[in-house]
């Protein structure tokens, strides 16, 4: 596909975990894509089912290439999506669009999102999820708590476009010059806040677009609880430990830029905290998490301990990958233990 702004190549970044049957169906939603891709890297997070026969069967039938991009060990989402960004750019793309395995993408996706790529150097679309119906994605991040709040209301009663400082992995769309910028995604998130936290990255320089157009839908039902501003969904005792671990990241990178409350982010922590016993008892109806929240807050304090703690860097240039420029594209600037299945399982947390 050509970027109707500049001309450049877009490639799809997927990140996949013993899920061969969900891979099957994006993949058969990929191949209806109209406009079509440039190519397709597929990062495969050490799988041990039928995943790497069902990237062979659709690399041997789409027209563009579809790259198995497999590692050795299971990185996580956060550090597959590393490796699947630092591989499309190593290919040439200008353009990344990132999604999960457990997605499939609408036909008309790539063309709903041109006329805004004109604009904007990140964005997500709208998504459907497994039973048809809109699935919430409107935040902020509270840089006090350290917390993604949701946005009351139809964030597009006035606008297409809704400004936000968070992102998504499950969508977004990324422009080359953007991880320049930025950097890689942090693999020592391994899941859970990685991309809220690097959207919030990218949002310091560049504009972060939820934009009125449906492009994606979800494959996999999940359980959840509606809390009336938003949904609350199930989890698993990883998910939960890397919630509260992770926001020792997310701190680092708070006190990196600038923007960290000691009083603020510990309030952020308890609720953080408090959401997840509410999620095990009102969604998982169990108290058997508890264990993980409480050694993801231990590891958690570790990080905000850690003298050694550094940001991920920007991205070195290569042949493909240019040094960064401080040219920026036109409305760019930024606005006022047990191992579950499916891409979330670790090799060691």
């Amino acid at each position: 596909m050509q970027d109707p702004a500049a001309g450049g190549r877009l490639f799809l970044v997927i990140t996949t975990f013993n899920r061969s049957a969900y891979l099957r169906g994006l993949l058969d939603s990929v191949a209806l894509l109209d406009p079509a891709p440039a190519g397709v890297v597929v990062v495969d997070n050490a799988s041990t089912d039928g995943t790497a026969g069902v990237i062979a069967e659709f690399a041997s039938e789409l027209p563009y290439p579809l790259l198995h991009h497999r590692l050795a060990t299971n990185v996580g989402g956060a550090g597959g999506f590393a490796a699947g960004i630092e591989r499309a750019l190593d290919e040439g793309a200008h353009w990344l669009w990132l999604m999960d395995d457990d997605v499939v993408a609408l036909p008309d996706a790539l063309a709903a999102f041109a006329p805004w790529m004109e604009r904007y150097r990140c964005l997500h679309g709208r998504r459907w999820d497994s039973s048809g119906k809109p699935f919430f994605w409107q935040h902020q991040l509270n840089e006090f708590l350290g917390v993604h709040l949701p946005v009351r209301g139809n964030v597009f009663a006035a606008s297409r476009v809704f400004h936000t400082n968070v992102g998504c992995f499950e969508g977004m769309l990324l422009h080359s010059s953007v991880v320049r910028d930025v950097g890689l995604p942090d693999p020592r998130f391994f899941l859970n806040g990685d991309d809220t936290t690097y959207g919030w990255l990218i949002s310091q320089r560049h504009a972060v677009a939820y934009v009125d157009e449906f492009v994606l839908q979800k494959a996999r039902p999940q359980k959840q609880i509606h809390l009336g501003v938003r949904h609350l969904n199930d989890s698993s005792d990883l998910g939960r430990f890397c919630a509260m671990r992770n926001r020792g990241h997310l701190a680092r990178y708070l006190q990196h830029a600038g923007r960290w409350n000691r009083t603020g982010f510990a309030l952020g922590t308890a609720l953080t905290a408090a959401k997840e016993l509410v999620r095990l008892v009102a969604v998982e109806h169990t108290l058997s998490g508890l264990g993980a929240v409480w050694r993801g807050w231990r590891e958690a304090r570790g990080i905000l301990a850690d003298k050694a703690w550094l940001p991920m860097p920007p991205l070195a240039p290569t042949a493909n990958r240019p040094a960064r420029t401080a040219d920026r594209p036109t409305g760019d600037a930024a606005p006022g233990p047990e191992v579950p299945a499916g891409n979330d399982a670790p090799a060691a947390p």
